[in-house]
Protein backbone atom coordinates (compact mmCIF):
# COMPACT_ATOMS: atom_id res chain seq x y z
CA UNK A 1 0.00 0.00 0.00
CA UNK A 2 1.38 3.41 -0.96
CA UNK A 3 1.79 6.14 1.61
CA UNK A 4 -0.86 8.22 -0.21
CA UNK A 5 -3.40 5.38 -0.08
CA UNK A 6 -2.62 4.74 3.58
CA UNK A 7 -3.26 8.39 4.40
CA UNK A 8 -6.52 8.34 2.44
CA UNK A 9 -7.63 5.20 4.26
CA UNK A 10 -6.79 6.69 7.63
CA UNK A 11 -8.71 9.85 6.82
CA UNK A 12 -11.74 7.84 5.77
CA UNK A 13 -11.60 5.85 8.98
CA UNK A 14 -11.65 9.06 10.98
CA UNK A 15 -14.66 10.28 9.03
CA UNK A 16 -16.51 7.02 9.67
CA UNK A 17 -15.72 7.26 13.36
CA UNK A 18 -17.00 10.84 13.40
CA UNK A 19 -20.14 9.84 11.54
CA UNK A 20 -20.98 7.38 14.34
CA UNK A 21 -21.67 10.31 16.65
CA UNK A 22 -24.43 11.63 14.34
CA UNK A 23 -27.86 10.54 15.64
CA UNK A 24 -29.21 9.87 12.14
CA UNK A 25 -28.97 6.30 10.91
CA UNK A 26 -26.67 5.28 8.07
CA UNK A 27 -29.46 5.50 5.51
CA UNK A 28 -30.08 9.12 6.54
CA UNK A 29 -26.70 10.36 5.37
CA UNK A 30 -25.09 11.03 2.02
CA UNK A 31 -21.36 10.93 1.36
CA UNK A 32 -19.90 14.12 -0.09
CA UNK A 33 -16.17 13.84 -0.88
CA UNK A 34 -14.23 16.97 -1.79
CA UNK A 35 -11.02 16.56 -3.80
CA UNK A 36 -8.95 19.47 -2.51
CA UNK A 37 -5.39 20.76 -2.48
CA UNK A 38 -4.35 22.59 0.64
CA UNK A 39 -0.63 21.98 0.05
CA UNK A 40 1.80 22.72 -2.76
CA UNK A 41 2.21 25.49 -5.29
CA UNK A 42 -1.52 25.78 -5.90
CA UNK A 43 -2.57 25.89 -2.25
CA UNK A 44 -3.00 29.67 -2.31
CA UNK A 45 -5.96 29.16 -4.63
CA UNK A 46 -6.94 25.70 -3.43
CA UNK A 47 -7.52 26.64 0.21
CA UNK A 48 -10.21 29.29 -0.26
CA UNK A 49 -12.05 27.07 -2.75
CA UNK A 50 -11.97 24.15 -0.32
CA UNK A 51 -13.05 26.39 2.56
CA UNK A 52 -16.01 27.82 0.66
CA UNK A 53 -17.19 24.40 -0.48
CA UNK A 54 -16.83 22.83 2.95
CA UNK A 55 -18.39 25.72 4.89
CA UNK A 56 -21.53 25.84 2.75
CA UNK A 57 -22.11 22.10 3.16
CA UNK A 58 -21.47 22.35 6.91
CA UNK A 59 -23.89 25.26 7.10
CA UNK A 60 -26.58 23.10 5.45
CA UNK A 61 -25.93 20.43 8.09
CA UNK A 62 -25.92 22.87 11.02
CA UNK A 63 -28.67 25.28 10.01
CA UNK A 64 -31.05 22.90 8.23
CA UNK A 65 -30.15 19.50 9.64
CA UNK A 66 -29.01 18.45 6.17
CA UNK A 67 -30.95 18.37 2.92
CA UNK A 68 -34.57 17.55 3.76
CA UNK A 69 -33.35 15.80 6.87
CA UNK A 70 -30.45 13.95 5.27
CA UNK A 71 -27.07 14.89 6.73
CA UNK A 72 -24.00 15.21 4.54
CA UNK A 73 -20.77 13.38 5.42
CA UNK A 74 -18.15 15.88 4.29
CA UNK A 75 -14.75 14.40 3.52
CA UNK A 76 -11.64 15.89 1.96
CA UNK A 77 -9.00 14.02 -0.02
CA UNK A 78 -5.75 15.90 -0.67
CA UNK A 79 -4.62 15.81 -4.30
CA UNK A 80 -1.91 18.48 -4.27
CA UNK A 81 -3.33 19.40 -7.72
CA UNK A 82 -1.57 16.27 -8.95
CA UNK A 83 -3.44 14.21 -11.54
CA UNK A 84 -2.14 10.85 -10.30
CA UNK A 85 -3.11 11.61 -6.70
CA UNK A 86 -6.46 12.92 -7.88
CA UNK A 87 -7.25 9.64 -9.63
CA UNK A 88 -6.17 7.75 -6.48
CA UNK A 89 -8.59 9.85 -4.46
CA UNK A 90 -11.38 9.12 -6.91
CA UNK A 91 -10.76 5.39 -6.80
CA UNK A 92 -10.73 5.51 -3.00
CA UNK A 93 -13.99 7.44 -2.63
CA UNK A 94 -16.11 5.76 -5.29
CA UNK A 95 -16.67 2.62 -3.20
CA UNK A 96 -18.55 4.78 -0.68
CA UNK A 97 -21.25 5.77 -3.20
CA UNK A 98 -20.51 9.48 -3.47
CA UNK A 99 -23.31 11.64 -4.83
CA UNK A 100 -20.76 13.93 -6.53
CA UNK A 101 -17.07 14.17 -7.28
CA UNK A 102 -15.41 17.58 -7.63
CA UNK A 103 -11.96 17.10 -9.22
CA UNK A 104 -10.98 20.79 -9.02
CA UNK A 105 -8.36 20.24 -11.69
CA UNK A 106 -8.78 20.07 -15.44
CA UNK A 107 -6.08 17.41 -15.61
CA UNK A 108 -7.88 15.21 -13.06
CA UNK A 109 -11.22 15.86 -14.76
CA UNK A 110 -9.88 14.63 -18.10
CA UNK A 111 -8.89 11.36 -16.43
CA UNK A 112 -12.27 10.94 -14.74
CA UNK A 113 -14.47 11.63 -17.76
CA UNK A 114 -14.24 8.05 -19.14
CA UNK A 115 -14.80 6.58 -15.66
CA UNK A 116 -17.92 8.58 -14.76
CA UNK A 117 -20.39 6.79 -17.03
CA UNK A 118 -19.10 3.38 -15.99
CA UNK A 119 -19.22 4.19 -12.28
CA UNK A 120 -22.44 6.25 -12.54
CA UNK A 121 -20.92 9.13 -10.57
CA UNK A 122 -21.61 12.75 -11.42
CA UNK A 123 -18.45 14.76 -12.07
CA UNK A 124 -19.02 18.44 -11.36
CA UNK A 125 -16.27 20.52 -12.97
CA UNK A 126 -17.75 23.89 -12.07
CA UNK A 127 -16.57 26.38 -14.75
CA UNK A 128 -13.45 24.32 -15.51
CA UNK A 129 -12.49 21.06 -17.16
CA UNK A 130 -13.13 19.99 -20.74
CA UNK A 131 -15.23 22.65 -22.47
CA UNK A 132 -16.87 20.19 -24.92
CA UNK A 133 -18.28 18.24 -21.95
CA UNK A 134 -21.00 20.91 -21.87
CA UNK A 135 -22.65 18.74 -24.53
CA UNK A 136 -24.82 16.47 -22.40
CA UNK A 137 -25.81 14.35 -25.39
CA UNK A 138 -22.24 12.99 -25.42
CA UNK A 139 -21.24 13.51 -21.76
CA UNK A 140 -24.36 12.75 -19.66
CA UNK A 141 -22.34 12.40 -16.43
CA UNK A 142 -20.16 15.55 -16.71
CA UNK A 143 -21.39 19.04 -15.80
CA UNK A 144 -19.51 22.33 -16.06
CA UNK A 145 -21.92 25.13 -15.15
CA UNK A 146 -22.32 28.06 -15.20
CA UNK A 147 -20.07 28.43 -18.26
CA UNK A 148 -17.03 26.93 -19.97
CA UNK A 149 -13.52 28.20 -20.58
CA UNK A 150 -14.52 28.63 -24.22
CA UNK A 151 -17.36 30.90 -23.13
CA UNK A 152 -14.91 32.86 -20.99
CA UNK A 153 -12.51 33.33 -23.90
CA UNK A 154 -15.35 34.69 -26.03
CA UNK A 155 -16.33 37.09 -23.23
CA UNK A 156 -12.77 38.38 -23.15
CA UNK A 157 -12.99 39.17 -26.86
CA UNK A 158 -16.38 40.85 -26.34
CA UNK A 159 -14.91 42.91 -23.53
CA UNK A 160 -12.05 44.03 -25.78
CA UNK A 161 -14.61 45.00 -28.42
CA UNK A 162 -16.55 47.05 -25.88
CA UNK A 163 -13.41 48.90 -24.81
CA UNK A 164 -12.33 49.55 -28.40
CA UNK A 165 -15.74 50.66 -29.68
CA UNK A 166 -16.92 47.58 -31.57
CA UNK A 167 -15.81 44.24 -33.01
CA UNK A 168 -14.75 45.98 -36.21
CA UNK A 169 -12.17 47.92 -34.17
CA UNK A 170 -10.37 44.72 -33.13
CA UNK A 171 -8.60 44.38 -36.48
CA UNK A 172 -4.86 44.88 -35.98
CA UNK A 173 -5.05 44.69 -32.18
CA UNK A 174 -2.93 42.25 -30.18
CA UNK A 175 -4.25 39.93 -27.49
CA UNK A 176 -1.74 38.07 -25.36
CA UNK A 177 -2.74 34.87 -23.59
CA UNK A 178 -0.51 34.19 -20.62
CA UNK A 179 -1.40 30.70 -19.50
CA UNK A 180 -0.31 27.77 -17.38
CA UNK A 181 1.34 25.25 -19.69
CA UNK A 182 -1.11 22.50 -18.74
CA UNK A 183 -4.53 21.31 -19.99
CA UNK A 184 -6.27 24.02 -17.93
CA UNK A 185 -4.14 26.79 -19.40
CA UNK A 186 -4.54 25.64 -22.99
CA UNK A 187 -8.34 25.44 -22.87
CA UNK A 188 -9.07 28.95 -24.30
CA UNK A 189 -6.74 28.60 -27.30
CA UNK A 190 -9.12 27.03 -29.89
CA UNK A 191 -11.79 29.71 -29.38
CA UNK A 192 -9.30 32.58 -29.32
CA UNK A 193 -7.69 31.30 -32.53
CA UNK A 194 -11.08 31.16 -34.25
CA UNK A 195 -12.10 34.62 -33.09
CA UNK A 196 -8.70 36.06 -34.03
CA UNK A 197 -9.27 34.89 -37.62
CA UNK A 198 -12.82 36.24 -37.67
CA UNK A 199 -12.10 39.67 -36.21
CA UNK A 200 -8.53 40.22 -37.42
CA UNK A 201 -6.68 40.57 -34.13
CA UNK A 202 -3.35 38.89 -33.43
CA UNK A 203 -3.19 36.20 -30.75
CA UNK A 204 0.10 35.93 -28.87
CA UNK A 205 0.67 32.89 -26.66
CA UNK A 206 2.78 33.01 -23.50
CA UNK A 207 2.89 29.57 -21.83
CA UNK A 208 4.20 29.36 -18.27
CA UNK A 209 5.54 26.01 -17.05
CA UNK A 210 4.42 24.99 -13.56
CA UNK A 211 8.05 25.11 -12.44
CA UNK A 212 8.29 28.75 -13.61
CA UNK A 213 5.09 30.12 -12.10
CA UNK A 214 7.08 32.38 -9.78
CA UNK A 215 9.82 33.07 -12.30
CA UNK A 216 8.12 34.83 -15.22
CA UNK A 217 10.83 37.38 -15.98
CA UNK A 218 11.65 36.07 -19.46
CA UNK A 219 7.97 35.91 -20.42
CA UNK A 220 7.37 39.50 -19.44
CA UNK A 221 10.44 40.63 -21.39
CA UNK A 222 8.75 39.10 -24.45
CA UNK A 223 5.53 40.88 -23.57
CA UNK A 224 7.38 44.20 -23.34
CA UNK A 225 8.88 43.55 -26.77
CA UNK A 226 5.63 42.39 -28.41
CA UNK A 227 3.45 45.06 -26.79
CA UNK A 228 0.03 43.38 -26.73
CA UNK A 229 -2.95 45.68 -26.29
CA UNK A 230 -4.60 43.31 -23.80
CA UNK A 231 -3.57 40.22 -21.88
CA UNK A 232 -5.90 37.42 -20.84
CA UNK A 233 -4.55 35.49 -17.87
CA UNK A 234 -5.48 31.79 -17.74
CA UNK A 235 -3.53 31.17 -14.56
CA UNK A 236 -3.94 29.41 -11.23
CA UNK A 237 -2.10 29.15 -7.97
CA UNK A 238 1.20 30.98 -7.57
CA UNK A 239 1.18 31.97 -11.23
CA UNK A 240 -1.45 34.68 -10.74
CA UNK A 241 0.10 36.95 -8.09
CA UNK A 242 3.40 36.68 -9.96
CA UNK A 243 1.73 37.82 -13.19
CA UNK A 244 0.19 40.84 -11.47
CA UNK A 245 3.53 41.78 -9.86
CA UNK A 246 5.34 41.41 -13.18
CA UNK A 247 2.74 43.51 -15.01
CA UNK A 248 3.25 46.31 -12.51
CA UNK A 249 7.04 45.96 -12.58
CA UNK A 250 7.16 46.01 -16.39
CA UNK A 251 4.77 48.91 -16.77
CA UNK A 252 1.97 46.96 -18.41
CA UNK A 253 -1.35 48.67 -17.62
CA UNK A 254 -3.07 46.37 -15.12
CA UNK A 255 -6.49 47.53 -16.26
CA UNK A 256 -5.74 45.72 -19.53
CA UNK A 257 -4.70 42.54 -17.75
CA UNK A 258 -7.85 40.46 -17.35
CA UNK A 259 -7.85 37.10 -15.62
CA UNK A 260 -10.13 34.15 -16.09
CA UNK A 261 -12.40 33.72 -13.02
CA UNK A 262 -9.77 31.49 -11.38
CA UNK A 263 -7.22 34.29 -11.71
CA UNK A 264 -9.37 36.67 -9.68
CA UNK A 265 -8.34 35.82 -6.12
CA UNK A 266 -7.82 38.57 -3.56
CA UNK A 267 -4.21 37.50 -2.99
CA UNK A 268 -3.61 37.66 -6.76
CA UNK A 269 -4.48 41.36 -6.86
CA UNK A 270 -2.85 42.17 -3.51
CA UNK A 271 0.47 41.05 -4.93
CA UNK A 272 0.57 44.17 -7.09
CA UNK A 273 0.33 46.33 -3.95
CA UNK A 274 -0.69 49.89 -4.88
CA UNK A 275 0.03 49.19 -8.53
CA UNK A 276 -2.47 46.32 -8.54
CA UNK A 277 -5.42 48.70 -8.31
CA UNK A 278 -7.47 48.27 -11.46
CA UNK A 279 -6.55 44.61 -12.07
CA UNK A 280 -9.51 42.79 -13.57
CA UNK A 281 -10.88 39.27 -13.76
CA UNK A 282 -14.01 37.68 -15.16
CA UNK A 283 -16.45 36.56 -12.48
CA UNK A 284 -19.84 34.91 -12.07
CA UNK A 285 -20.11 35.39 -8.29
CA UNK A 286 -19.94 38.53 -6.21
CA UNK A 287 -17.36 38.97 -3.48
CA UNK A 288 -18.15 40.14 0.05
CA UNK A 289 -20.13 39.07 3.10
CA UNK A 290 -23.17 41.25 2.48
CA UNK A 291 -25.35 38.27 1.56
CA UNK A 292 -27.57 36.30 3.95
CA UNK A 293 -25.96 33.02 2.85
CA UNK A 294 -22.50 34.23 3.92
CA UNK A 295 -23.90 35.59 7.17
CA UNK A 296 -25.42 32.17 7.86
CA UNK A 297 -22.01 30.57 7.32
CA UNK A 298 -20.48 33.00 9.80
CA UNK A 299 -23.20 32.24 12.35
CA UNK A 300 -23.67 28.52 11.97
CA UNK A 301 -20.17 27.41 10.98
CA UNK A 302 -17.37 29.87 11.76
CA UNK A 303 -18.76 31.05 15.10
CA UNK A 304 -19.05 27.42 16.21
CA UNK A 305 -15.45 26.65 15.32
CA UNK A 306 -16.48 24.32 12.52
CA UNK A 307 -14.68 26.15 9.71
CA UNK A 308 -11.06 25.62 8.70
CA UNK A 309 -10.80 29.37 8.05
CA UNK A 310 -8.75 30.84 10.91
CA UNK A 311 -8.99 34.46 9.76
CA UNK A 312 -12.65 35.50 9.65
CA UNK A 313 -11.77 38.27 7.19
CA UNK A 314 -11.03 35.70 4.49
CA UNK A 315 -14.65 34.57 4.45
CA UNK A 316 -16.39 36.38 1.61
CA UNK A 317 -13.30 36.79 -0.56
CA UNK A 318 -13.77 36.15 -4.26
CA UNK A 319 -12.48 32.58 -4.54
CA UNK A 320 -14.07 31.54 -1.23
CA UNK A 321 -17.46 32.68 -2.51
CA UNK A 322 -16.91 30.67 -5.67
CA UNK A 323 -16.52 27.57 -3.50
CA UNK A 324 -19.81 28.45 -1.81
CA UNK A 325 -21.46 28.62 -5.24
CA UNK A 326 -20.01 25.24 -6.17
CA UNK A 327 -21.58 23.55 -3.14
CA UNK A 328 -24.86 25.37 -3.67
CA UNK A 329 -25.11 23.73 -7.10
CA UNK A 330 -24.60 20.30 -5.54
CA UNK A 331 -27.16 20.87 -2.81
CA UNK A 332 -29.77 22.15 -5.27
CA UNK A 333 -29.20 19.16 -7.56
CA UNK A 334 -29.72 16.82 -4.61
CA UNK A 335 -32.95 18.62 -3.71
CA UNK A 336 -34.08 18.16 -7.30
CA UNK A 337 -33.16 14.49 -7.21
CA UNK A 338 -35.16 14.00 -4.01
CA UNK A 339 -38.16 15.69 -5.61
CA UNK A 340 -37.90 13.67 -8.84
CA UNK A 341 -37.45 10.29 -7.20
CA UNK A 342 -39.40 10.74 -3.97
CA UNK A 343 -36.39 9.35 -2.08
CA UNK A 344 -34.61 11.02 0.85
CA UNK A 345 -31.24 9.40 0.23
CA UNK A 346 -30.40 9.66 -3.46
CA UNK A 347 -27.74 8.00 -5.59
CA UNK A 348 -25.37 9.32 -8.22
CA UNK A 349 -27.85 8.24 -10.89
CA UNK A 350 -30.58 10.26 -9.20
CA UNK A 351 -28.34 13.30 -8.86
CA UNK A 352 -27.51 13.23 -12.57
CA UNK A 353 -31.23 13.61 -13.22
CA UNK A 354 -31.36 16.40 -10.64
CA UNK A 355 -28.55 18.28 -12.36
CA UNK A 356 -30.25 18.14 -15.75
CA UNK A 357 -33.41 19.57 -14.18
CA UNK A 358 -31.54 22.40 -12.46
CA UNK A 359 -33.40 25.70 -12.76
CA UNK A 360 -32.11 28.27 -10.28
CA UNK A 361 -34.34 31.30 -10.71
CA UNK A 362 -34.03 34.78 -9.23
CA UNK A 363 -36.71 33.79 -6.75
CA UNK A 364 -34.78 30.70 -5.70
CA UNK A 365 -31.57 32.68 -5.31
CA UNK A 366 -33.42 35.06 -2.98
CA UNK A 367 -34.80 32.13 -0.96
CA UNK A 368 -31.26 30.84 -0.51
CA UNK A 369 -29.95 34.20 0.64
CA UNK A 370 -28.06 34.68 -2.63
CA UNK A 371 -29.95 37.54 -4.25
CA UNK A 372 -27.43 39.49 -6.33
CA UNK A 373 -24.73 36.93 -5.53
CA UNK A 374 -24.95 35.19 -8.92
CA UNK A 375 -27.10 35.03 -12.03
CA UNK A 376 -29.95 32.55 -12.53
CA UNK A 377 -28.95 29.24 -14.10
CA UNK A 378 -30.81 26.61 -16.09
CA UNK A 379 -29.37 23.35 -17.39
CA UNK A 380 -30.89 20.74 -19.66
CA UNK A 381 -30.33 17.33 -21.18
CA UNK A 382 -28.16 18.76 -23.94
CA UNK A 383 -26.69 21.79 -22.16
CA UNK A 384 -24.68 20.91 -19.07
CA UNK A 385 -23.10 24.34 -18.81
CA UNK A 386 -25.74 27.05 -19.19
CA UNK A 387 -23.38 29.40 -21.05
CA UNK A 388 -24.17 32.06 -18.45
CA UNK A 389 -23.24 35.70 -18.52
CA UNK A 390 -20.28 36.94 -16.48
CA UNK A 391 -19.07 40.36 -15.44
CA UNK A 392 -15.63 41.90 -15.15
CA UNK A 393 -14.64 42.33 -11.50
CA UNK A 394 -12.13 45.04 -10.67
CA UNK A 395 -9.72 45.37 -7.75
CA UNK A 396 -10.27 48.74 -6.09
CA UNK A 397 -7.15 48.48 -3.96
CA UNK A 398 -8.70 46.49 -1.13
CA UNK A 399 -11.48 44.35 -2.61
CA UNK A 400 -13.15 43.27 -5.84
CA UNK A 401 -16.08 45.34 -7.09
CA UNK A 402 -18.31 44.94 -10.12
CA UNK A 403 -16.44 46.63 -12.98
CA UNK A 404 -18.83 46.01 -15.86
CA UNK A 405 -22.33 44.98 -16.77
CA UNK A 406 -23.04 41.29 -17.32
CA UNK A 407 -21.56 40.11 -20.61
CA UNK A 408 -22.99 37.15 -22.51
CA UNK A 409 -20.66 34.62 -24.13
CA UNK A 410 -20.65 34.49 -27.93
CA UNK A 411 -22.81 31.38 -27.84
CA UNK A 412 -23.32 31.29 -31.60
CA UNK A 413 -19.55 30.99 -31.94
CA UNK A 414 -18.92 28.67 -28.99
CA UNK A 415 -21.76 26.16 -29.12
CA UNK A 416 -21.00 24.80 -32.63
CA UNK A 417 -17.37 24.33 -31.59
CA UNK A 418 -18.48 22.45 -28.46
CA UNK A 419 -20.76 20.13 -30.42
CA UNK A 420 -18.12 19.44 -33.06
CA UNK A 421 -15.43 18.81 -30.43
CA UNK A 422 -17.65 16.52 -28.36
CA UNK A 423 -18.47 14.46 -31.46
CA UNK A 424 -14.76 14.29 -32.27
CA UNK A 425 -14.00 13.14 -28.70
CA UNK A 426 -16.52 10.30 -28.96
CA UNK A 427 -15.19 9.21 -32.34
CA UNK A 428 -11.57 9.19 -31.17
CA UNK A 429 -12.37 7.14 -28.06
CA UNK A 430 -13.28 3.75 -29.41
CA UNK A 431 -16.40 2.29 -27.85
CA UNK A 432 -17.57 5.60 -26.39
CA UNK A 433 -21.15 4.84 -25.27
CA UNK A 434 -24.08 6.55 -26.93
CA UNK A 435 -26.33 8.31 -24.48
CA UNK A 436 -29.12 6.11 -23.15
CA UNK A 437 -29.96 8.15 -20.04
CA UNK A 438 -33.44 9.66 -19.99
CA UNK A 439 -33.69 13.46 -20.11
CA UNK A 440 -35.16 15.52 -17.30
CA UNK A 441 -37.00 18.80 -17.77
CA UNK A 442 -36.44 21.67 -15.40
CA UNK A 443 -39.47 22.52 -13.30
Amino acid sequence: MTKTKWMIGAAFGAVLAGAMTVPASAQDTMYMPLLTYRTGAFAGSGNPIADGMRDYLEMINQRDGGINGVKLIIDECETGYDTKKGVECYEAVKARNPVFVNPYSTGITLQLIPRAAVDKIVVLSMAYGLSPSADGSVFPWIFNPPLTYWDGASVMVSYMAQKEGGFDKLKGKKLGLIHLDAPFGKEPIPVLENLAKKYGFELQLYPIAAADMQNQGATWLNIRRNRPDYIYNQGWGAMNPTAVKEAVRNGFPVDRLVGVWWAGGDDDARAGEAGGKGYKALSFTMAGTNFPVIQDILTHVHAKGLSKVSNKERIGEAIYNRGVYNSMLMVEAIRNAQKITGKKVVSGEDVRRGMEALNITEARLKEMGMEGFAAPLQLSCGDHSGHNKVFVSEWDGSKYVKGSDWIAPLKDEVRPLIEAASKDYAEKNAGWPKRTEACEKAS
